[in-house]
């Protein structure tokens, strides 16, 4: 592990080299045992950094930009599953850490990396989009392919929006209201250390194919072996309530927390991560 001496307030920079010679890049914070937070589509660390901050005095936080994002390097020719679990290993590895949080997608990737690594003892995952119940999380996929690829930007990220947003927020407003406001978003945003969220709307793809690959694999989420906790929100959609109660009925030894007042982005700066990391310090303590 190579560290930048690099300071953003009080967090540290630095990065690993995953097996295929990817630069992994993270954000470093705390004192204490180590925890790595794993986030979803159209993110990168920062959007973790009032939750790092939170779990600061009891933990140190690792926060990795997911590779094609950030700090780290490009996604490569390779990149599917395996290549995120790879990455998350060489973290664990450098790291000493055996306690992992995953949020959406990254939720999928730490399950599935859990199921592969027995480094790691304990698992955080909030809202993962599994099939389950007969419903697909990836309806909307179709659609947010299809405009990326007409260089639609502002029309992806709003197909994006609907599709995983929480209900009885912006998400919900019809597309017709959504997109001058969405596209505006865009234009203005000029991003958090060079990465603009125009960016980061088309990096939505991989974590498409990142769930797409697992599908409903129940039968092998039933052999996880490490401590869990399943953590979702009241304000969440459908869908992602449901594959959070299939997870518990495959796990029925797993802690499973309902965040009321909260939908998926609750981890994030602009949501309640104190209400998560008051969960997470007191499953990971």
């Amino acid at each position: 592990m190579r560290s930048n001496a690099v300071r953003s307030t009080e967090f540290e920079t630095g990065s690993v080299w995953s097996s295929d010679g990817t630069p992994i890049g993270y954000r470093r914070i705390g004192r204490g045992p180590g925890v790595i937070l794993v986030h979803g589509a159209m993110m990168t660390a920062q959007l973790f950094d009032e939750l790092a901050r939170a779990l600061a005095e009891d933990f140190t936080v690792y926060a990795p930009d997911r590779r094609g994002r950030g700090m780290s390097g490009t996604v490569g020719p390779d990149y599917g599953i395996g290549a995120e679990i790879e990455d998350l290993a060489a973290l664990l590895r450098e790291t000493g850490a055996h306690n992992v949080f995953g949020l959406s997608s990254g939720a999928v990737i730490a399950l599935r990396a859990a199921l592969a690594l027995p480094e790691i003892t304990k698992l955080a995952l909030y809202e993962p989009p599994l099939a389950a119940g007969g419903v697909s999380p990836l309806t909307w996929a179709v659609r947010y392919n299809r405009e990326l690829a007409e260089g639609r930007i502002a029309a992806a990220f709003v197909t994006i929006l609907k599709g995983t947003g929480d209900v009885r927020s912006i998400a919900s407003l019809p597309r017709f209201l959504l997109m001058p406001v969405m596209a505006l978003a865009l234009r203005m945003d000029s991003g958090r250390d060079g990465v603009a969220l125009r960016d980061l709307v088309p990096t939505g793809r991989y974590d498409v194919e990142i769930v797409r690959s697992v599908g409903d694999r129940w039968a092998e989420v039933a052999e996880l072996r490490c401590d869990t906790l399943l953590l979702g929100g009241t304000k969440s959609i459908e869908y992602l309530k449901e594959a959070l109660d299939q997870l518990h009925t495959v796990l029925p030894d797993a802690r499973y927390v309902t965040l009321a007042g909260v939908g998926h982005t609750a981890a994030f700066n602009d949501g309640k991560p104190e209400l998560v990391a008051a969960e997470l310090r007191r499953f990971f303590s």
